[in-house]
């Protein structure tokens, strides 16, 4: 079996008031039981909105909240989550449907929306154990596949024409990570102020805009519980307009995973274990979004890694504060600086 995630009781610091919540879904969800008692569980994994199994009269949905406590400026948009996935119902892009979005905090204390819960197979670890080659195979290519389905699709034809500001997209992402690194750093590493100069002064000349999910990975996948396919992206909470090879770049990370990332697939055997190589996913990608190659692949590769260098240490900050999504937080001490590390390589030619 993949790895499911775990399902936990609400822990202490994400307790809210299930009365509330269930008196509020009475009335303002259609089809909500209108008998038996809420049972609420919380999902484990999930480093940034705590999200939660609701099960009533038979029925069962998904929460998906803000954290408690002091936020980050623009993170945690559970508003941005649900608004895009809410607009790619229509689409080729497989998204769980939307029931509805609160945006009173009165009522649990911030705000939240409830999906359906998609059944399927999470596989956390991109090695994806317990599959077949075969199956690795294809569920690599559909990942490919739908994210160059998510980057064809018109942001103006579904509503999201004003889901991005306008101007240099890297130039603003490199400008909010830094400014949220600076504002959770917990220790001075060097290799994240030699990026936050280098990667301004080497943003390539890049003008297309889409739809980017800005946190594309199979382990945000739900896969058919039978079939080698993706039925649902979840944790669109980093979606915006951007330029699509950033989310390439982002998906792309694993193959540069630290030596001793057990999950990486930095690994000599991948034909072998049916997953492609760096390149095989790029050109299978390219060639689903009609791109004949990729210039200045590794600017892509450093940014991401900075990226996530920044949003892991946000993750790890949450956890010495007490208010983190999971208890598995305070784990990610030093992780922040191997991705800055690894970053720092490759943008200086050593990696």
């Amino acid at each position: 079996m993949s790895d499911i995630p775990e399902l936990t009781p609400v822990r202490p610091a994400h307790r809210f008031d299930e009365p509330a919540l269930e008196t509020f879904l009475r009335a303002e969800l259609p089809g909500f039981p209108e008998r038996g008692p809420l049972s609420v569980r919380q999902f484990e994994g999930g480093q940034s909105n705590p999200t939660f199994l609701l099960a009533a009269g038979g029925r069962e949905y998904v929460l998906r909240k803000q954290p408690p406590g002091e936020l980050l400026p623009s993170a945690h948009a559970v508003d941005r989550e649900y608004r895009v996935m809410k607009a790619l119902e229509s689409t080729a892009v497989p998204v769980p449907r939307m029931h509805l979005l609160c945006e009173d905090p009165a009522v649990i204390g911030t705000k939240f929306y409830v999906m359906e819960k998609v059944e399927g197979r999470v596989y956390a670890n991109p090695l994806m154990p317990e599959a077949s080659a075969a199956e690795r195979t294809a569920i690599y290519r559909h990942l490919a596949d739908v994210l160059a389905a998510l980057h064809a699709v018109s942001p103006e034809a579904v509503g999201l024409d004003t889901f991005g500001r306008p101007g240099n997209y890297y130039e603003r992402q490199i400008s909010r990570w830094s400014k949220q690194y600076v504002a959770s750093r917990t220790e001075d590493i060097p290799e994240m102020d030699a990026l936050m100069e280098w990667l301004p002064r080497h943003i390539p000349a890049a003008t297309e805009t889409v739809v980017v999910h800005g946190d594309y990975r199979l382990g945000n996948a739900i896969v058919h519980p039978r079939e080698p396919r993706m039925v649902a992206v979840l944790d669109w909470e980093l979606s915006t307009l951007g330029h699509p090879l950033a989310d390439l770049g982002y998906v792309c990370q694993t193959y540069y995973a630290d030596e001793d990332d057990q999950h990486g697939l930095n690994r000599p055997n991948l034909t072998e274990l049916g997953i492609p190589t760096e390149e095989e996913f790029v050109a299978r990608y390219c060639e689903q979004a009609g791109l004949d190659g990729i210039e200045n692949w590794h600017f892509y590769l450093v940014y991401n890694l900075f990226r996530s260098a920044a949003i892991i240490q946000g993750v790890y900050k949450r956890g010495l504060d007490g208010n983190a999504s999971s208890d598995t937080a305070l784990g990610f001490e030093g992780y922040c600086r191997v991705r800055a590390e690894r970053a720092w390589r490759l943008a200086s030619g050593d990696g």
